[in-house]
Formats: structure tokens, sequence, C-alpha cells
């Protein structure tokens, strides 16, 4: 403590201990004064002095108190603002001692508190404005089981997809939804994530929903994430159609053009009479006529993949067909339960993973077929011990059109992945440890079940 600080708590107590003996020296004088009127009689004088004294230092003790007293109204007051958010008052004592280092405190910690609430309103505004400026509609609903639930929040986006910009704060999802696209109805019932197309086939618009749960000062609530991606599709479908043309027009290209110059050679020897070559000629054309057909029919298969028609199917069968055409090793015991595929689209991805398999540059023996349940789903695996993959290749091997092979069309593991997300199920890539490729099916065990 300071010396002028310890000054000023001496003078305080001098100032008391002097009122304190004004005090009783009044007391003295009095009942001194009054003795001769009650001789004998010290209670009187006594009940006499206090008369006299009591109202003296009540009326002093209050003139010493009051500012104290206000002080701490005052500090009621400000503590009850701060609690209701309101940080803008501070406080001032006059006297330097032990209240006015308490008064000192309480005005830094409001200083503390504005500065971090005005930091708090900037960062809310910041985000209200890239929330409300975003393309993606949002709604923040409460309780929205069954479309029940009132909207609490909803930034632009929303308001023009279901209101024409209309506020919908306050108003019950489902009122709004009564206005709204069958399509977005039926996804919001179906409930989950997933895409849905909206309006006629002419402009038919393709949203992406997105929803997630969560508390919200003790209250359920439901966000709800509404993205437009006709655009990006159709951007992508352009590029992807750019893609196909010039894989299409590479093959044609360099089969076309041998075939022209060896028909133009064959009208040439038949000019001059020379037909013994004519057999070598022709030989040639069909070799290349049957790889263009075998290449077209990969595509339009491709494009062309019908539904899987389920069916339970044998394993023992199933697989023997497969070992019919292709070699491989199977590892561990076939389930006993049926599976319920589209033997015919399974067994045609199965081929191409297998042969994929053999042209990784493994072992025959090497290429495995694993076929297992696992908890509620069946993991078929096709293994080999080639050369594996690359991350760039990882990446891209189920794209459609991506191939490494010179000779590839980049649609066997494409085909793949389309009849198994068909069939509910997923295609995953890894590359095995000690080399080669793991190529796994994961599907559901029964028809509708998530794989």
């Amino acid at each position: 403590m300071s010396a002028e600080r310890r000054g000023f708590r001496l003078s305080l107590v001098t100032r008391w201990s002097a009122l304190v003996g004004t005090l009783l020296a009044l007391g003295i004088l009095i009942a001194l004064g009054l003795d001769h009127l009650f001789p004998g009689q010290p209670v009187l004088v006594f009940c006499a002095c206090l008369l006299a004294i009591v109202p003296i230092a009540i009326i002093t003790i209050r003139s010493q108190i009051q500012p104290i007293l206000s002080l701490f109204r005052a500090l009621e007051g400000t503590v009850t603002s701060y609690r209701d958010g309101d940080f803008s008052f501070s406080l001032h004592w006059p006297q330097n001692d032990e209240l006015a280092d308490l008064i000192a405190a309480h005005n830094e910690l409001g200083k503390v508190l504005r500065e971090q609430r005005l930091g708090l309103v900037q960062r809310e505004l910041l985000l209200d404005t890239m929330v409300q400026n975003t393309p993606v509609a949002m709604l923040l609903v409460t309780n929205s089981g069954a479309g029940s639930g009132a909207i609490v929040y909803a930034n632009l986006a929303a308001r023009q997809l279901l209101s024409e910009g209309r506020k919908l704060e306050g108003h019950h999802l489902g009122e709004v939804l009564e206005h709204a696209a069958p399509a977005l109805r039926e996804a919001l019932a179906r409930g989950g994530d997933g895409l849905f197309t909206a309006g006629e086939a002419e402009d038919e618009e393709v949203y992406h929903l997105a929803r997630s749960s969560f508390t919200l000062n003790g209250r359920r609530h439901e966000l709800l994430l509404l993205r437009h991606l006709t655009t990006e599709l159709r951007r992508q479908e352009v590029q992807t159609w750019k893609k196909v043309i010039r894989v299409i027009s590479h093959e044609l290209n360099n089969s076309l053009a041998p075939l022209a110059s060896l028909a133009h050679s064959g009208a040439e020897l038949v000019r001059r009479g020379q037909t013994e070559r004519l057999p070598q000629i022709l030989q040639t054309i069909g070799e290349r006529t049957r790889h263009l057909e075998t290449f077209i029919l990969g595509y339009a298969r491709f494009a062309k993949l019908p539904t899987p028609r389920l069916e339970p199917t044998p394993w023992d069968a199933f697989v023997g067909r497969l070992a019919d055409q292709v070699a491989f090793r199977l590892a561990g015991e076939l389930p006993s339960a049926p599976a319920w595929i589209d033997a015919a689209q399974m067994e045609q991805a199965l081929l191409n993973l297998l042969k994929n398999a053999h042209e990784s540059g493994s072992a025959p023996e090497d290429v495995e077929l694993d076929v297992r349940r696992v908890q509620d789903a069946l993991r078929i695996d096709v293994l080999d011990r080639g050369a594996g993959m690359s991350d760039a290749v990882l990446a891209n091997a189920l794209v459609p059109f991506y191939s490494t092979k010179r000779s590839g069309t980049g649609l066997g593991l494409a085909l793949a992945r389309e009849i198994a997300e068909a069939h509910g199920g997923r295609i995953l890539l890894s590359n095995r440890e000690g080399g080669g490729l793991a190529v796994t099916l994961i599907l559901p065990l029964m028809p509708g079940s998530p794989a």
C-alpha cells in the first residue's frame, strides 16, 4: 500500500475516533450538567444523556455512510445492466481508498465487456451478411418432425425459393411447403440428404438437400440447406460430353483411317489384278471393324444400363459361372445365404474387375475373389498383386473415360461403379500392403437396405 493510501486510512480512522470522542465528551458534559437536576438518580441522568446524544450520533453517522450506500446502489444497478447486456455504465468514487480500487476494477471490467460486445456485434454482422448473400438456401427450423416445425431463420435465398422474397420467420414449415414444388416436399419427407429435381422437363432444376440436427437453447433444431446445382451440373455435363467426343473421335480416327487406307490398297490391288494380298487386307479390315464395334458397344452398355432386377442368387452357381470365363482363386468360404443381386449385371461388373486384375501385371494365381458378410452388408473383394495405382490414378480411376491403358476405354471401373450404386452399394479402391490393388464392392444384404 502506498504512503498516500496509508495516510488516508489513518486520517479516516482519526476522523471516526474524533467523532466518537466528541460524542463521548458531549455525553459527559450533559451528564455533569444534569447531575444537579436529578441528585441520587443516575439512571435518569443516563437516559437524559442518551436522548441528547443519539439523534446527534444518528445524523452524524448517516452523513458519513450515505455516500457508501449510494455507491452500493449504483453497483447493484450496473450489475443488473451487465446482466441485461448493457455495458455502457461506469462509476465514480471521489475518495482514494479501497473502494476506489473496487470501482476502478469494476469500470475496467465494463470496458472489457464493451469491447468484447462490439467485436461480437461486428462478427455477427459479417456472418449475417455472408449468410444472407450466399446462394445456398438456409432454413433453421424447430421441432421439424412431420413438417410441423416453426421457421426460426431463413436467408434471402430461402425466401426467394419458397416465398417470392417474403419473410419466413415465424411461419410453420408445413404451411410454407404447401406452396413449394412437390419434389421438395418428397425430399424432406424422405429424410436424410439427397438430390431432387423440380420444374418441367424443359426447365428442370436440380437441388441438393442437406440437413443436420442440433440442440439450441435447450430445444431441438434442424438446419436445412438447399443448394442449386443445375448450373454446375450442366457445366460438368458439357465437360463430360467434350471428353466423350474427344475419346470417340480419337478411337474412330484410329480405326477409320487405317480402314480407308486398307480399302484403297485393296481396290488398287484388284485394279492391277494382284489379288493374292486381298485376304490379308480383308482380315485386317475385319479385325479393326470388330474392335470398333466392341468399343461402341461398351459405351452403349454403359449409357443404357437398366435398373437392376434383384433376385436371390446362390453364390455357388454365380461364382461357378465367373470361373468358367476368367481364372481366379477363391479366398475363404462363400456365404450360405443367397445374394440379392441382378446376376447378369453383377457378373459383368466382376468380370471387368477380374480382367483388370489379370492385366495389372499380377501373376494369375495371385488374382483372388473374396466374398463375405460384414455386419449388415455384403463385401466382395477382387485382389491382385500387380503394380497397384498411384494417388492420382486412384483419385480418377472411377471417372468414366479415364484410362491409363493405351487401348483402354475407361469404362470398366466406371461400369462396375454404376452397377454397385444401382444396387444401393458403393465401390472402393485401395493399394494393398506388399503390393497390388484391392477393389471392394459393398452391397446391402437385402433390397432397399442401406449398404
